[in-house]
């Protein structure tokens, strides 16, 4: 098959919705993308979510706050619909104090400074009087797709855990029509409208996904052994194809790649040569930034030893 040669225009693109038209394709390739695109955004596009909350005075969802018109199961749903954006191995601490009387906004959490609230107007609760007051201590962690809450249960009296989205994609629909190239009309025109939460663009979110197929075909094309992953330093195996890719282009969160680089590793083929016990020793690393490391590299056919 000969090198696909297609336009990708972009229509009506904002910050929480876009339109894009790939045309045109030959036949079958429509839904062929369309619908390979569509899950990927669904489920590969990291996000960050409210994973925990504790508030003073509400040892477990079903009772109520003095002043706070709204029930604990109330403030719980509404924190859920609160968006963040946070690339981190660890849970971020966020904290809201507010007194009455009137709403209480998303925007009032004091946030750490890699931690950005993405609708800060979203009401969260309303307070009756001025004797009114509410605290909230809540935890934001990075993630894919959904986790409910069953699967972080607390033993902590007063922690709650929720159900997170972490997902930036909020809808994904896709059409395929015909459109014709000269005389010809059996090919493709693949109508894309992606609406996302506002902490990532439409057209970003869909250059991961395609980036995140491209890296799950290129094993495929080039897969490499168990065997040739687990390599000394002076390896053969070290200049293999795909080793020489930087770490910038393995596309891992900003922090992971900033502290690999401060610790000398440039490449793909340094990664190779130490064991994850001493990879997680790095400054600024952890386990959850390995685990987060060995997946970039296993879409690239490579194995930590």
């Amino acid at each position: 098959m000969t090198q696909p040669q297609f336009t990708i225009t972009a229509e009506s693109a904002s910050t929480h919705s876009g339109r894009f038209i790939i045309e045109p394709l030959p036949q079958g390739f429509g839904h062929t993308l369309g619908n390979a695109l569509r899950r990927v955004l669904y489920t590969s596009i990291p996000g960050a979510a409210i994973t925990h909350v504790s508030i003073p005075g509400a040892s477990h969802q079903f009772t109520s706050l003095p002043g706070v018109k709204e029930d604990i199961v109330q403030l719980v749903l509404a924190l859920k619909q609160i968006r963040t954006t946070y690339v981190g191995d660890k849970p971020a601490r966020i904290y809201l104090s507010a007194k009455g009387p009137g709403p209480v906004t998303a925007g009032k959490f004091e946030t750490p400074p890699d931690v950005t609230i993405a609708n800060p107007d979203l009401v969260i609760a309303n307070l009756a009087d001025k004797a009114s007051k509410l605290e909230i201590e809540a935890y934001v962690e990075s993630g894919y797709g959904y986790s409910p809450a069953d699967d972080r249960k607390s033993n902590t009296v007063g922690v709650i855990p929720t159900d997170a989205t972490f997902t930036p994609v909020v809808r994904v629909n896709y059409e395929i029509m015909a459109t014709r190239v000269g005389r010809v009309t059996n090919f493709d025109k693949l109508i894309l409208d992606i609406t996302t939460d506002g902490t990532v663009s439409p057209e970003s979110a869909l250059k991961a996904a395609a980036q995140t197929l491209v890296d799950y075909f290129q094993s495929i094309v080039q897969p490499q052994s168990a065997s040739q992953d687990i390599v000394s330093q002076d390896s053969p195996a070290r200049t293999a194809s795909g080793s020489h890719v930087a770490v910038e282009e393995l596309d891992l969160p900003t922090r992971i790649a900033n502290a690999l680089q401060k610790a000398g590793f440039e490449n793909v083929a340094d990664l190779l040569t130490v064991p994850k016990t001493e990879l997680s020793k790095v400054k600024n690393l952890g386990g959850k930034s390995v685990k987060i490391i060995e997946a970039a590299l296993a879409q690239r056919g490579f194995q930590l030893t």
